[in-house]
């Protein structure tokens, strides 16, 4: 229970990778505020609590500043000021070319992808350097360090990402606080499976390993960076993508 007793918030955790980091953390002690806009964040929350753990439901738009802030009170209120912070939510409905982009689609991914994880940092920073203890990681992608074609606004959104949690790093490295991401490669959610079988392979053509990440190994990676094993490890983009960052032929 290596995160016993630390309040845990973790983004877009109603389904996929979120409901996996939210479980993940929970099975090691923490208490976790299961947060996303949708309405199955309810039976996500009470699937961590019937597994005989902690947890709150935050029904929160994180690109919505207000509604951030109000998720974020109903959780200290709830469980207590916030530890570890995973900025997990996202959305990718915006694929066209850089010429063709439509501008609100574009502002709204932003507003999701990158402000939406800058407005979680500023509510639990504060707190986090009074108590000399703290835990952030941003999940970005692939998409972010290569780019991604026809996905200008995704890709910006990820790379932001990086950016923003080596700057909090930097600026947080002498208050016990570490700040680092995990690119999860190719995943093997219900999303993957339903593709054409063509698109599937073509997908693991670029995995070394030649087959999709479990989502729990994310989870894995999230406890470790979370646990006091890495209070020194800050900064850093953590690949747990069967080697999909290597160059394949």
């Amino acid at each position: 229970m290596v995160l016993e007793g630390k309040v845990a918030m973790v983004t877009g955790a109603a389904r996929g990778l979120g409901k996996v980091l939210a479980s993940s953390l929970a099975e090691e002690g923490a208490l976790v505020a299961v947060s996303d806009i949708m309405d199955a964040v309810e039976e996500t929350a009470d699937e961590v609590r019937n597994s005989g753990h902690t947890s709150v439901a935050v029904k929160m738009d994180v690109g919505d500043y207000d509604s951030v802030k109000r998720g974020f009170a109903k959780t200290v209120e709830s469980l207590g000021p916030v530890d570890i912070l995973i900025n997990n939510a996202a959305i990718t409905d915006n694929m066209a070319l850089v010429h063709k982009m439509d501008k609100a689609k574009w502002e709204r991914e932003i507003a999701v992808n990158l402000s939406g994880a800058f407005y979680c940092i500023q509510q639990v920073l504060e707190p986090m350097i009074d108590r000399k203890w703290g835990r952030i990681i941003n999940i970005v992608s692939g998409a972010g360090l290569l780019g991604g074609f026809g996905q200008t606004s995704y890709s910006s959104s990820k790379a932001g990402l990086i950016g923003l949690a080596r700057s909090v790093a930097l600026e947080t490295a002498r208050h016990g606080i570490t700040a680092n991401c995990i690119n999860p490669g190719l995943m093997g959610t219900p999303a993957f499976w339903g593709l054409d079988e063509k698109i599937r392979e073509r997908l693991l053509r670029t995995v070394p390993m030649r087959r999709p990440s479990d989502p729990k190994n994310v989870g894995n990676m999230a406890v470790f960076l979370c646990s006091d094993k890495a209070s020194y490890i800050t900064g850093v983009v953590y690949e747990v993508a069967g080697g999909q960052g290597l160059a394949t032929y």
